[in-house]
């Protein structure tokens, strides 16, 4: 991908690249390749965490300074648009998860009375090498909904 690309080009590109690999995780499932699978179920994983990064990284300015996502989440609930700021906090956290694990993000997912993210929880120690991530991206339709939430979030900063 390309630094040439718009916001809105990059995500449309991320969505069709998710597909391809979240096809390819159900053949290896199919194919009684459980490393098989973790290792593209791993790459979704960081391709969904690169997304999310340059969404911030090419709207942060639209705010002076301070941590993006929540200067964005209060900017959208100022607006009205509760429901939007709500996915992409839990989008945020289940991002934060992935690039760092178990912490405060991973404890307010798990807190959540409606998550939209498919979390699980992990006692110190269960999460080994080749056992799932803490966030599960390949339910939930995942990588296509963040992919919209983005694409919404874009749009609304934009408009701004």
């Amino acid at each position: 991908m390309e630094s040439s690309q718009s916001l809105p080009e990059r995500i449309a590109l991320a969505q069709d690249t998710a597909k391809t690999i979240e096809a390819r995780i159900v053949e290896l499932h199919g194919a009684n390749d459980p490393e098989g699978a973790q290792a593209a179920t791993k790459s979704l994983e960081e391709m969904m965490v690169d997304l999310f990064s340059t969404f911030e990284a090419r709207l942060q300015h639209h705010f002076k300074r301070g941590p993006f996502s929540r200067k964005l989440k209060t900017r959208l609930i100022d607006a009205g648009q509760t429901d939007l700021a709500d996915k992409l906090y839990q989008f945020y956290l289940a991002i934060n998860v992935l690039k760092h694990g178990k912490g405060a993000s991973h404890r307010k997912l798990l807190a959540l009375s409606h998550p939209l993210i498919a979390v699980r929880s992990a006692e110190i120690g269960d999460i080994k090498p080749h056992s799932p991530s803490l966030i599960d991206v390949t339910s939930h339709r995942f990588s296509e909904r963040l992919c919209a939430t983005l694409l919404d979030g874009y749009h609304f900063l934009e408009a701004q």
